[in-house]
């Protein structure tokens, strides 16, 4: 029985549970390997994975040491029937798929984010895996900068992005790519349309890939052409804010401290232009836990794996974002994103 399982098991002991139905995908394909749809069964002696025809090979094939039900032949009354308390994800699941659970489960109690906050710790392995799709992300900066120049749309910057990213080794994208010019990079979740590069715009890169099932993340602001003393300024407040907070980053610090000084320093110069919160945790989703959030006082532990993403946003004008992906360690973190961060101007 692996350690994942074990940990498992011990938070149902913890907790009085009888049984875990875990039905969110990222958590079935981390405590079984399974990535098909369907949902898992833990109790205390048995390892269960209910599917249905399309999934019931692969299931036995990647879930080791699990049981593999197809549900039009698995009876969850029967199976449940001895059970008096029952954990379930609460935050994730559908409201139907509550219902239809409540029909053979006699208690169900919300785990909450109990079985992702196990993944929040990464492994040596999983640590490796997140490097190499980061480094495909770095391979397709440095390929998309011969790329990029005036009366090239956002939208073709985007698809040679993920087309060189899935070229190169990587099975899906974490998120949509965002490549924005111009005002258009003042939206810190833009998407990529039409609109045409000009000189002297700033361009925002944010994209990331999936290796193995996890998530890169990374984001460089460019310069097409020279960028001029007001932009420069911008970047270079960003940059600041980015290297002070890399600087704070170690196993025990405070995220929600590491955010306020970033915050500071951005609102020290262009108050009111910095929103969102400074990073968020990276593995098999591109959004787990911890956050670097100004709300977050739970302190970092070692190998937490987290973005540190401050930006400055001018109506208007520009936007720039900053953006690594790090490991927490005892003393600092390691830097998975390789990529240059000076100013680079096209």
């Amino acid at each position: 029985m692996n350690k994942r399982i074990e940990d498992l098991r011990q938070y149902m002991l913890e907790n009085g549970f009888d049984c875990l139905i875990i039905t969110d995908s990222a958590n079935m394909r981390y405590f079984s390997g399974f990535t098909g749809e369907g949902y898992i069964l833990v109790t205390e002696s048995k390892l269960v994975i209910v599917t249905d025809f399309r999934y019931t090979e692969q299931a036995r094939q990647q879930a080791a040491g699990y049981e593999v039900f197809d549900r039009v032949d698995f009876e969850l009354h029967t199976f449940m029937k001895d059970f008096e308390k029952t954990g379930f994800e609460n935050r994730t699941i559908s409201y139907n798929g509550y219902q239809q659970f409540s029909k053979s489960v006699k208690n169900l109690c919300g785990v909450d984010d109990a079985f992702t906050d196990f993944r929040a710790v990464k492994t040596p392995d999983e640590i490796e895996l997140i490097r190499t799709a980061e480094g495909i992300g770095d391979m397709a900066f440095e390929h998309i900068l011969g790329f990029i120049k005036p009366g090239v749309s956002e939208r073709d910057i985007a698809l040679e992005i993920e087309f060189f990213m899935r070229s190169h080794g990587a099975e899906a994208l974490s998120f949509d790519t965002i490549a924005a010019c111009g005002a258009h990079g003042a939206m810190p979740h833009a998407e990529p349309d039409d609109r045409k590069i000009s000189k002297g715009d700033f361009v925002v890169l944010d994209f990331g890939c999936k290796y193995r099932g996890y998530c890169s993340d990374m984001t460089r602001t460019v310069s097409v052409g020279n960028a001029d003393a007001e932009k420069k300024k911008v970047y270079d407040t960003v940059l600041k804010a980015q290297l002070a907070s890399i600087d704070m980053l170690c196993k025990g610090a405070v995220p929600s401290a590491v955010h306020n000084n970033a915050q500071k320093i951005i609102d020290g110069i262009y108050p009111g232009s910095f929103g969102h919160s400074l990073g968020h945790g990276v593995g098999l989703e591109i959004h787990e836990n911890p956050t670097l959030s100004p709300r977050n006082n739970i302190p970092l532990e070692k190998g937490n794996v987290v973005t540190v993403e401050p930006g400055i946003y001018l109506s208007g004008f520009c936007g720039v974002r900053i953006e690594d992906v790090v490991v927490i360690d005892d003393n600092g973190v390691q830097n998975l994103t390789k990529s240059n961060k000076k100013l680079i101007e096209i």
